[in-house]
């Protein structure tokens, strides 16, 4: 059983910066491909970026650029930053965990956070 815990979210102002973290309660992190993906107000659930074991990233074409995603594996925690915020970067962020392999479909993931908000103003 893996438990993620999301964190990070809040209220910023365009051009703003965050980083969100995703901590897990697994003994083997280390073995799991970290991955963010996010849901805006009435639209489906996008990926944003992935992590895999040996750090390598991969991101959604849209988000090339201005999100960074990292993990420390000593910490049992993935980051994502997000620089130069935008209004429609607003969403719900949830970070997920899959055994060795990242993938950008949600439906492959078993394991979710509860999701941190991140609103944008203009």
């Amino acid at each position: 059983q893996v438990q993620l815990v999301e964190s990070g979210g809040g209220l910023v102002q365009a051009g703003g910066s965050l980083r969100l973290s995703c901590a897990a309660s697994v003994l083997t992190f280390s073995k799991y491909a970290m991955t963010w993906f996010r849901q805006a107000p009435g639209k489906e659930r996008e990926f944003v970026a992935t992590i895999s074991l040996g750090g390598s990233a991969t991101y959604a074409d849209s988000m090339k650029g201005r999100f960074t995603i990292s993990r420390d594996n000593a910490k049992n925690t993935v980051y994502l930053q997000i620089n130069s915020l935008k209004p429609e970067d607003t969403a719900i962020y949830y970070c997920a965990a899959n055994w060795l392999i990242g993938t950008v479909t949600g439906k492959d993931y078993r394991y979710w956070g509860q999701g941190t908000q991140v609103t944008v103003s203009s």
